[in-house]
């Protein structure tokens, strides 16, 4: 048996497929064939296998833990087993191919830096292939290799494997997976998995074995920003550490560490290991440490340590691409935990964006459910800011566990790409001070008779706002209200001219008016504005900036009526990959969640919209003088 096991170089594979094609037989084999198993235990699995009655050798029984899975002949759970090259060690994880155990599968997958792919030469892909394969897919593992396995039954027929190797390249390169390679064997007999054997001269590529050494080992991605996610906090003596595992990066004594989501900063006194080892004051990903800190900071379990570049995003939404385990299909409201790294969030499903059949590909947009063993998008949103990664920047991180309860109900990645970072940082200017203006608020109403207002249109492109806006802005102006309208295209010709269109410079785009108009207002201006704005937290950013004034006016109309009248042609454009993140097609819009006004224009004639804001607004703005005066001169005689 193999025991010179190297643990800094080890490798996790996962080994999947349908059922019934060979995972278990082919591990069998491969541990056999390189001498990793226990002593004795080949012997019992000939003895078991002619006891059985079976022509050859039963290799899968090597892995089939409980008695009840040689009955039934499938595998129930995750098994893993060790075994070395001369090059590194090897985790093998052997994972269910029936749908009944998808969940073993997931769990099974999530934590594999490689996976190889089985598939029966005779069959070719299956249900299970197609769905095990989207998950590898969705889990990001871009590291597989493919093996066509039962070779021996085929007769080694060359044009076979030549054609079950072109589906199966042409469904992976349908969901964006490329097969290192792709092999053909036989488990049982041993054919190409630790020695070639004699059967397939023809095929001059690689064996299994071979191919295992040739993946990459990135369990130890040291040139990643560094994520320690805080696992607990221990004291000792007089000590107080931060303990938990650095997922990527690097930590050292002396570095700034900022944590999130409390952003928080401290700078690393010590690096602690146990043994105790004076000399370390350094680690690298893959270690698990605890660190003290120079000053006592509020950290607890779940919180992220960072260096002050490249933070984990902050939000309170996000998207995420998942796999759907639970017999109780998922649908919008519904509430989950969200488990990743050592953070977990009570999270609601706002909406499920697209539902993909793993069968054919075929996609369902703005689903009513999630079935289970169904591959869909969603977003979720959590009740405070947490610390996410995309997983397409981080896949160390950004992966997730979705539970019910206490059940593992969902699995996948997380997906930042279509919200932006609502990390407030501290202003980087400083000796900054308000000044106070000679000419109060109230001076101002006496003078124009009115208060000042923000009205905050927001919709989709094509609802209708700027026509509106401009409507009303007419008709109070004609009233004697002093009125004026900041339009979403205006603005970008100058203050936000250098602002394009992404999540981060629409958040941007947005806090930047939210300020103007707050100045506006407190000068006494009733302000109008005309903004898609589509994300709630940075209207909600928008009204923090003066919540006495502000008023949020969702002009509704759904998305196939926007589009039908698509006023300056930018749908088409969307449609056509001319625009990307044009909201509604590539890019999210979420509805006001309490506006103080719904007006909507897909029911109702602009004349009737228009009356319906003026009628609101002048409810609000309007100051009766007289009274007014009176408050004022009370109020100086008490002073």
């Amino acid at each position: 048996m193999v025991t010179n096991r190297l643990a800094n170089q080890q490798l996790k594979v996962v080994i999947v497929g349908h059922v019934d094609h060979g995972k278990s037989t082919l591990i069998g084999r491969l541990l056999y064939d390189t001498d990793s198993l226990p002593d004795g235990k080949a012997e019992e699995i000939k003895r078991v296998s002619e006891k059985r009655g079976t022509d050859a050798v039963e290799w899968s029984f090597v892995l089939d833990a409980f008695q009840a899975e040689r009955d039934q002949a499938v595998t129930i759970d995750t098994t893993q087993i060790w075994f070395s090259t001369q090059k590194r060690d090897y985790v093998i994880i052997d994972a269910p191919g029936h749908r009944e155990f998808l969940k073993n599968m997931v769990s099974g997958a999530a934590s594999a830096d490689a996976a190889i792919l089985v598939v029966d030469a005779d069959e070719g892909i299956q249900e299970q292939t197609r769905r095990h394969a989207y998950l590898l897919s969705l889990l990001g593992l871009k590291q597989v290799t493919v093996v066509l396995n039962k070779m021996d039954l085929i007769k080694y027929d060359q044009d076979r494997f030549d054609s079950v190797a072109k589906d199966i390249k042409d469904y992976l390169k349908s969901i964006h997976l490329q097969a290192g390679q792709i092999i053909p064997i036989s488990a049982r007999q041993g054919d190409m998995i630790a020695s070639r054997g004699e059967h397939m001269a023809w095929y001059q590529g690689h064996s299994l074995l071979e191919a295992l050494d040739m993946f990459d080992n990135k369990t130890a991605p040291d040139s990643l920003p560094l994520r320690f996610p805080v696992q607990d906090v221990y004291r000792q003596d007089s000590k107080r550490i931060l303990v938990g595992r650095v997922e990527t990066g690097t930590v050292k004594q002396g570095d700034k560490i900022l944590f999130s989501p409390t952003n928080e900063t401290a700078i690393v006194k010590s690096v602690e290991v146990w043994p105790h080892d004076a000399e370390k004051t350094e680690a690298s990903a893959g270690e698990s440490i605890g660190i003290t800190l120079d000053q006592k900071i509020f950290v607890e379990r779940g919180h992220v340590g960072s260096h002050d570049v490249d933070l984990p995003l902050l939000s309170n939404i996000f998207q995420a691409n998942i796999f759907w385990l639970s017999h109780k299909p998922l649908k919008v409201g519904d509430s989950l935990t969200v488990h990743y790294g050592t953070s977990e969030a009570n999270v609601t499903v706002q909406s499920i964006d697209r539902v993909v059949d793993t069968q054919d590909l075929e996609q369902t947009a703005q689903a009513a459910a999630v079935e289970r063993n169904a591959v869909a998008e969603v977003t979720l949103r959590a009740r405070d800011l947490v610390p996410l990664d995309s997983y397409a920047k981080n896949p160390h991180t950004g992966r997730l566990v979705l539970y019910d309860g206490y059940d593992i109900v969902g699995g996948g990645n997380i997906n930042m790409d279509r919200y932006p970072d609502q990390r407030i940082n501290a202003p980087k200017a400083k000796n900054i001070y308000e000044v106070d203006s000679l000419t109060g608020y109230n001076e101002r109403v006496m003078r124009n008779g009115h208060h000042g207002g923000i009205f905050w249109f927001t919709g989709l492109s094509g609802a209708g706002k700027s026509t509106l806006a401009m409507r009303v802005e007419r008709e109070l102006f004609h009233r004697g209200y002093n009125t004026y309208v900041l339009d979403g295209d205006n603005v970008r010709h100058g203050l936000c001219k250098d602002l394009g269109f992404s999540p981060k410079d629409r958040a941007e785009n947005i806090r930047r008016i939210g300020h103007v108009a707050a100045l506006q207002s407190d000068a006494g201006l009733v302000t109008i504005t005309a903004f898609i704005s589509p994300y709630q937290v940075d209207r909600d950013r928008a009204r923090e900036a003066a919540p006495q004034h502000f008023h949020e006016i969702y002009v509704k109309a759904d998305l196939e009526t926007c589009e039908s009248r698509d006023p300056k042609g930018l749908y088409k454009k969307a449609r056509d990959g001319e625009i990307k993140d044009f909201t509604g097609i590539g890019s999210p819009y979420e509805p006001p969640e309490n506006p103080e006004l719904i007006v909507d224009t897909q029911h109702n004639d602009v004349d009737d919209c228009v009356a319906q804001i003026v009628s609101y607004i002048e409810k609000t703005i309007k100051v009766d003088i007289a009274k007014e005066s009176k408050k004022q001169d009370k109020a100086l005689h008490v002073s």
